[in-house]
């Protein structure tokens, strides 16, 4: 069972990220969106949008930093473990609290807004099923090792941390992982769940960045000018050389 879910499951989930989100973007993309309802309801959008998308950025860069640099890299620099793990800690909670709030405002206000709710699909709801549990699975992870800060399994760049780089040296650390406690299990998995759903869901708009909104054009935006009386001179476009006429009038 170790083997399954430590050492197989994981390369299933990279397959189907790395897969579904290329047959997404081959076969569907004008489908390649978040399906936006600002038109339908605002208020709460401005309000819980923020919220959960700049919380969530930091959650991710917490896990980032927590999964890919080694301990020993941090006490290098001189950042003892004690150090690390209150900073992960209040920062993580700061960053939860956010995102549990915003998630649960953007769900609020996907069930009573009519509309929101009438174009919320299946995909969806099993979406927000696994985020929200992603995210309390995650909450109570930090909330333990706040609690005990010296507990046991609190320090998860012994477990956790080596099984997930090892995953990508394509030798992996089975062990490490098997003897984190089971809260961890359970995070990892709902985890591994969520990012098998991200090339099916709304979530792939993660892997698209506005780059090309820095380069792009200005949008100029005019008022319709009138109608020229019959025999009046034709207008010109600001931009068109002097004695070319405009060819809409």
């Amino acid at each position: 069972m170790n083997i399954l879910l430590w050492g197989v499951i994981p390369y299933i989930t990279l397959f189907l990220v790395i897969g579904g989100t290329m047959w997404r973007y081959r076969f569907d993309k004008f489908g390649w969106t978040t399906r936006s309802s600002e038109l339908y309801e605002s208020r709460l959008l401005r309000i819980a949008s923020p919220l959960f998308h700049y919380g969530v950025l930091v959650v991710i860069a917490g896990h980032a930093i927590g999964l890919v640099i080694p301990e020993s890299w941090t006490e290098f620099f001189g950042i003892t473990e004690s150090l690390y793990h209150w900073t992960a800690a209040i920062s993580g909670l700061i960053a939860a609290a956010a995102t549990l709030v915003g998630c649960g405002l953007l769900i609020y206000r996907r069930r009573r807004t009519g509309p929101v709710f009438m174009a919320t699909t299946r995909n969806d709801k099993l979406m927000y099923a696994a985020l929200v549990s992603a995210l309390l699975a995650g909450t109570f992870i930090t909330l333990v090792g706040t609690v005990d800060p010296h507990g046991e399994g609190v320090n998860y760049r012994e477990t956790v941390s080596p099984w997930f780089r090892s995953i990508f040296y394509l030798n992996p650390d089975i062990d490490a992982m098997s003897g984190a406690p089971l809260r961890f299990h359970v995070h990892v998995l709902i985890g591994m769940t969520l990012f098998c759903l991200v090339p099916f869901t709304r979530l792939v708009h993660i892997f698209t960045a506005p780059l090309h909104y820095l380069f792009r054009p200005y949008i100029v935006y005019r008022s319709r000018d009138r109608i020229p009386a019959p025999g009046a001179r034709p207008a010109r476009r600001g931009w068109a050389p002097i004695g070319v006429k405009d060819r809409d009038q």
